[in-house]
């Protein structure tokens, strides 16, 4: 049933929604400790306005690295798991770069298995490590990028395998209830495409519990073909949501609605006929029933847009773009939709960033989907970050992970200085790591973004990503539930 303007706007005159604040997860603030405020101030102004009347959530500051990797608070340390040309596959072959999304699945005997997504974009010859084209597990052999399987014992021996393989720019991804992984590819060439052999632009499941489950790669063509970055399965309803990277014009966020009596499960995908389902992309309103072009036009923590959800004409974009097809009002957009979480009954959706392509400017929201009331509320804005050099403020989120510590824990990927960092219930942001591997020179230094931010399935250990070189890495310590103070 259509959610109409004219019932959320009434909806909303009964219950306040345009400046209610659902959820468990709190605003969040530019500079570490703050409460966000309600317009994009700069993170000098966040943090005076903070300090004095904030604080006292994390783990305290960050204590640089002497190794140069990765800098943690005290009592907190790291071990690299898999690290891209130093660290090998079970077949001999060095460990693939350009880590991306990753999740984390109890495996037999005690082990965690981890499925870690390689997002190389282009020809094979064009990296230096690739993923492997391991026999029977290869989709289009011209394609360099990927996914592994990595297997951390209780001894802490690892062991890597690959995947898939011959897919293109797989990025963040998605956990799914039955315990295996939607990898997903942020690039949509055609055969005959930067030497491609095969179309992209598909999501793939690999199962990280069965090797044999993952032989012969099939593209499942239903959730539309498009520069893939995240996706979801609502385990309730068993809707799949879907987002797209992608700008002139802004990309979109998906719904798949599985056909009538889908039953789910290990395998289930792959019996599915290419068009199965329907595809559809949201048109938001907001609490006055008034059409929201872009999700950027909202400037204010708490914002709550109402969501009908439009049939996608041609999902395989065979002409034509999937996010070009509609018209104008016809649907909402959103500038770097990256990387989304299930939790708290609904998803959490991450737009990196917006300049000059969008209405307004920001360097981060997070939304929140809740798809039993079909309204969207925003939970992170992040101002345009002045200095992105300077250490201290947080601009670019990415990859998220829900922490069993309460809030939510986002990966960076802005200018400058990289962190993981989290967020309490409450709004509350605080430094988790600092990447301290300068990729770049002393006069001009570069460091990587963070991506594939997940805990163990104890919730004991945190794994993330340094994307280049490609080194994953986990993190332990005196992890704690954070205050709502």
């Amino acid at each position: 049933m259509s959610l109409t303007r004219r019932d959320f706007a009434r909806r909303s005159a009964l219950t306040g929604a345009g400046v209610a604040l659902a959820g468990s997860v709190g605003a969040l603030a530019t500079a570490p400790n703050a409460l966000a405020s309600t317009d994009t101030e700069s993170a000098e102004e966040a943090d005076e306005k903070s300090a004095a009347a904030h604080g006292g959530v994390g783990y305290g500051p960050l204590v640089p690295d002497p190794d140069g990797i990765l800098a943690l608070p005290a009592g907190f340390r790291y071990k690299i798991i898999t690290y891209s040309g130093r660290t090998k596959l079970e077949s001999g072959e060095f460990t693939p770069s350009n880590h991306d999304g990753t999740a984390t699945f109890d495996g037999p005997r005690g082990t965690t298995l981890l499925v870690n997504n390689h997002e190389l974009k282009g020809p094979r010859a064009n990296w230096t490590y690739p993923v492997p084209l391991t026999e029977g597990l290869v989709y289009d052999p011209a394609a360099a990028g990927g996914c592994t399987v990595v297997e951390v014992r209780p001894d802490g021996r690892v062991a890597e395998w690959v995947g898939i393989a011959g897919t293109s720019t797989n990025c963040a991804g998605g956990r799914t209830p039955w315990g295996t992984w939607l990898t997903c590819e942020e690039n949509s060439d055609k055969a005959g495409v930067n030497g491609m052999t095969k179309d992209h632009g598909y999501v793939f499941e690999v199962d990280p519990a069965d090797r044999r489950a993952n032989k012969n790669p099939k593209p499942l063509k239903f959730f539309g073909r498009y520069d893939h970055e995240a996706v979801v399965i609502d385990p309730k309803r068993g809707h799949a949501y879907l987002t797209e990277d992608a700008a002139t014009p802004n990309g979109l966020l998906f719904r798949w609605t599985p056909p009538k009596d889908f039953a789910y499960g290990r395998g289930a995908f792959r019996a599915l006929a290419d068009d199965a389902g329907v595809l559809q992309a949201p048109k938001c309103y907001d609490s006055g029933g008034q059409f929201v072009d872009d999700l950027s036009r909202a400037t204010k923590i708490g914002t709550v847009y109402g969501v009908d959800w439009i049939d996608v004409p041609d999902r395989d974009a065979r002409t034509t773009p999937v996010r070009k097809q509609f018209a104008a009002g016809e649907i909402t957009r959103a500038r770097k939709l990256e990387g989304m979480w299930w939790g708290d009954g609904g998803t959490y959706i991450v737009s990196s960033y917006a300049r000059a392509e969008s209405p307004q400017q920001h360097d981060g929201q997070v939304w929140f989907y809740d798809p039993k009331r079909r309204t969207l509320t925003l939970k992170v804005l992040l101002g345009v970050n002045p200095d992105p050099d300077a250490d201290g403020a947080f601009d670019g989120p990415d990859n998220i992970t829900v922490s069993p510590y309460g809030g939510l824990v986002i990966a960076e990927d802005g200018e400058g200085v990289q962190h993981l960092f989290g967020a309490t219930d409450s709004g509350r942001t605080y430094p988790i790591a600092r990447n301290d591997l300068n990729i770049g020179s002393e006069e001009e230094p570069e460091f990587s973004e963070f991506t594939g931010v997940t805990f163990s399935q104890d919730g004991r250990t945190l794994y993330a990503n340094i994307q280049t070189p490609g080194i994953m890495l986990a993190i332990t310590g005196p992890w704690k539930r954070q205050k709502r103070c």
